[in-house]
């Protein structure tokens, strides 16, 4: 995910009613969270 794909997300996310965004929120954390666990350890 581009930080530009993720902005436009955050944007889209942000404009839905907030039952529906607590929804589109916890779905992209988990995605995040995916996406970081399957990133190589940096080593240092």
């Amino acid at each position: 995910m581009t930080d530009d794909s993720l902005v436009d997300r955050l944007s889209l996310i942000e404009e839905q009613p907030l039952p529906e965004r607590a929804e589109a929120y916890l779905t992209l954390h988990d995605e995040l969270t995916r996406a970081l666990e399957r990133a190589p350890e940096s080593g240092e």
